[in-house]
C-alpha cells in the first residue's frame, strides 16, 4: 500500500470507531492517544486526521476513492470491521457504517459478511461457557497446574479466594499472554481481532474464580480503567502491523515481519500479562482499589511484564506458528 491508502485506511479506521458516537470519554482519550502516537510513522498528521473525522465528517466516498486495489479496499474493510467488534459485538450504527462501507468499497456482499461474521464469533467468544480444562496440563514455561482445582462456572458466593489454585492461575494468565503475542506476528487481520476479546476473556475468568457473577461490561470496564480504551488499543494494533507491512488477507501464513514485530508482540505480551495480574489482585482484594490505585498499579506491572516477554520469544514464535485463524473464536473460549 502506497502513502495515500494508508492514510485512507487509517482515516476509514477512525470513522469506524466514531460510528457509534464514541461517548466514552475514556475511549475517546485512548484514541486520540494512538493517533498522536502513530503520526510520526505514518509520516503524515494522523492527529489532524482525528480532528477532521470527529468535527468535520469527512465523505466516506472520496477517503475511499484513495484505495486503488481490491486488496487495499477489502483489507479497510477488515480493519473497520475489527474497530467496530473491538468494544463488543456492533450496535445498529456501527452495523449501518459497515453496510455502507462495504457498497462504498464495491466488495462481494459474501465476502464482506464473512468477515464481519468472522469478526462477531471472536468478540461473542469472549463471554462464552467455561471450558473444560486439563487440570494436569504443564504452564507455558514451566511448571505444572495442581490438579484437582476447578475452572469451571462458580457460583454466586464470593468467598475471597479463587477458585484457582496459584499454580493454575499463572498459566492462565501466562498462556493468554503468550497467546496474544503469538497472534500480534500472524499477518491475518482476524488475528488481530482476537486479541482484545482474550485480554476480554481473561478479565472475565478471573473475576468468575473468585465468585464475582461477571457479564460484558464487567471486563471491559476494568480494561477501560487502567487507561486501556479498548478501541483504541485494537487501532494501535491494527496501525503498527499496517505500517509494519504486515497485514495480509484472512487467508496468510506467518508473515515475512516476524523480526520487525517483535517490539510490539512483546508490549502485546506485557500487556496482557500486567491485565491479568492486576485483574487478579483487585478481585482477590474485594475489589476495593480505585480508579487511579488500579492506574498506577498496572503502570509498575506493565513494566515488571516488559522485562519478562524476552524469556518467552521462542514459546511465541512457536505458538504463531500452530494458530488456526479458522479456530480463534475457539481459541478465545479455550482462554
Amino acid at each position: 500500500m502506497n502513502a495515500e491508502e494508508t492514510r485512507a485506511t487509517l482515516t476509514i479506521a477512525l470513522m469506524a470507531a466514531f460510528a457509534d458516537g464514541m461517548k466514552d470519554e475514556r475511549e475517546r482519550a485512548a484514541v486520540k492517544r494512538v493517533a498522536e502516537a502513530l503520526g510520526p510513522e505514518t509520516g503524515f498528521d494522523l492527529p489532524g486526521v482525528y480532528r477532521e473525522v470527529l468535527l468535520a465528517k469527512p465523505d466516506l466516498a472520496e477517503v475511499a476513492a484513495a484505495l486503488q486495489s481490491q486488496e487495499s479496499r477489502q483489507l479497510a474493510y477488515e480493519m473497520a470491521v475489527g474497530i467496530c467488534d473491538a468494544d463488543g459485538t456492533q450496535g445498529p450504527p456501527e452495523r449501518e457504517f459497515l453496510e455502507r462501507l462495504a457498497t462504498t468499497l464495491g466488495l462481494d456482499r459474501a465476502a464482506a459478511a464473512a468477515a464481519s461474521d468472522a469478526a462477531e464469533a471472536v468478540a461473542q467468544a469472549a463471554f462464552g461457557p467455561e471450558p473444560a480444562t486439563d487440570a494436569s496440563a504443564p504452564i507455558a514455561g514451566g511448571g505444572a497446574a495442581t490438579a484437582g482445582s476447578a475452572t469451571g462456572p462458580v457460583s454466586g458466593t464470593i468467598t475471597g479466594r479463587s477458585k484457582l489454585a496459584d499454580p493454575e492461575m499463572d498459566k492462565l494468565i501466562l498462556n493468554a499472554s503468550i497467546t496474544n503475542a503469538a497472534l500480534e506476528l500472524l499477518p491475518e487481520s482476524l488475528a488481530s481481532m482476537a486479541i482484545i476479546p482474550l485480554q476480554v476473556r481473561l478479565v472475565y475468568r478471573i473475576g468468575k474464580s473468585y465468585g464475582y457473577p461477571m457479564d460484558t461490561s464487567n471486563a471491559k470496564d476494568f480494561i477501560a480503567t487502567l487507561g486501556l480504551g479498548l478501541t483504541g488499543q485494537y487501532l494501535e494494533q491494527f496501525g503498527r502491523k499496517l505500517l509494519g507491512g504486515l497485514l495480509g488477507g484472512l487467508g496468510g501464513g506467518l508473515g515475512r515481519g516476524l523480526g520487525r514485530q517483535a517490539a510490539s508482540s512483546g508490549l502485546t505480551f506485557a500487556t496482557t500479562y500486567a491485565i491479568g495480574r492486576i485483574a487478579q489482585r483487585y478481585y482477590d482484594g474485594g475489589r476495593t482499589m480505585d480508579g487511579a490505585t488500579l492506574k498506577q498499579a498496572f503502570t509498575g506491572l506493565l513494566e515488571e511484564a516488559r522485562g519478562l516477554a524476552p524469556a518467552y520469544r521462542t514459546q511465541i514464535e512457536q505458538k504463531a506458528g500452530t494458530i488456526d485463524v479458522k479456530s480463534l473464536a475457539s481459541l478465545v473460549r479455550q482462554g
